[in-house]
């Protein structure tokens, strides 16, 4: 049985700008520019082998994470991210989005 804190932790490559979930041998990743005090959600690609996990989920929660945090503004270009979103008004009303 794997437990919350044995789960592999998303992190936030500021050098790369993109988030990252390494795990199984398999990097996801959600890439975003930060404009300003906005922080653009450009793309989601999680790997096939870790798809139907809520990886994705847990890499634009981390985006929400950082944008309550410093102050930003979420635009989410990705579709992904948008949908995720969109079906997630709980976490997504943590921080400001601009949904354009």
């Amino acid at each position: 049985m794997m437990h919350v804190s044995d789960a592999p932790q998303v992190t936030d490559n500021q050098a790369e700008s993109r988030f990252e979930l390494d795990t199984d041998g398999h990097v996801a990743v959600l890439m975003y520019r930060r404009n300003g005090k906005r922080l653009v959600l450009i793309h989601t690609d999680v790997p096939v082998e870790l798809e139907g996990r809520g990886i994705g989920g847990r890499l634009v929660e981390t985006a929400i994470d950082r944008a309550a945090r410093d102050g930003l503004t979420i635009v989410p270009l990705c579709p992904f991210a948008r949908s995720w979103l969109e079906r997630h008004a709980d976490q997504a009303g943590r921080a400001a989005i601009d949904w354009g």
